[in-house]
């Protein structure tokens, strides 16, 4: 199967299924390439603990036959955390990491003078947006999808 999108469709539920045996939800799961390389990233996230390098190793070693009899190419596997400042780059995101701080910058200074704003995300909502409680002020807003330039975790 050449259509990477595709392959990773297929693969998803296998990869999922793992990880929760384990006590982890995929944040992100996807192809890249580096120095010629495919490698097929694997990032993981769980709510209740941290994720070590044993954690990452124990999903690699699970996955990794499964894997093998289902991508007909040459690949590398990369199971990690998604780091403490990890930008997010999904929708889904604002909910997997609902109640830890994230810095957004706007795309305009409609809502703060500075384009950006420090909060703990409160919810998400497809209509709506992401609602976040301001770090210093403890205000509480909704910043709409399409007004968002960029959100990072911060660091706690």
């Amino acid at each position: 199967m050449s259509d990477k999108k595709e392959l990773i469709i297929k693969i998803t539920p296998l990869i999922e299924n793992t990880l929760m045996r384990f006590g982890f939800i995929p944040v992100e799961i996807d192809f890249a390439k580096e120095y010629e390389r495919d490698i097929l990233k694997i990032f993981i996230y769980s709510k209740t603990k941290p994720v070590t390098i044993d954690d990452c190793e124990n999903i690699s070693r699970s996955l990794g036959d499964f894997l093998d009899e289902l991508i007909d190419f040459k690949y590398s596997l990369e199971v990690s955390s998604p780091g403490l400042t990890r930008k997010l780059k999904s929708e889904k995101e604002y909910l997997i990491f609902k109640g830890k701080n994230i810095l957004i910058k706007t795309k305009s200074n409609k809502i703060f003078p500075d384009y950006k704003v420090e909060g703990k995300i409160l919810d998400y909502s497809e209509e709506l947006g992401v609602l976040i409680e301001e770090v210093h002020t403890k205000d509480k807003y909704y910043i709409n999808k399409d007004e968002i330039k960029s959100s990072n975790l911060v660091f706690e």
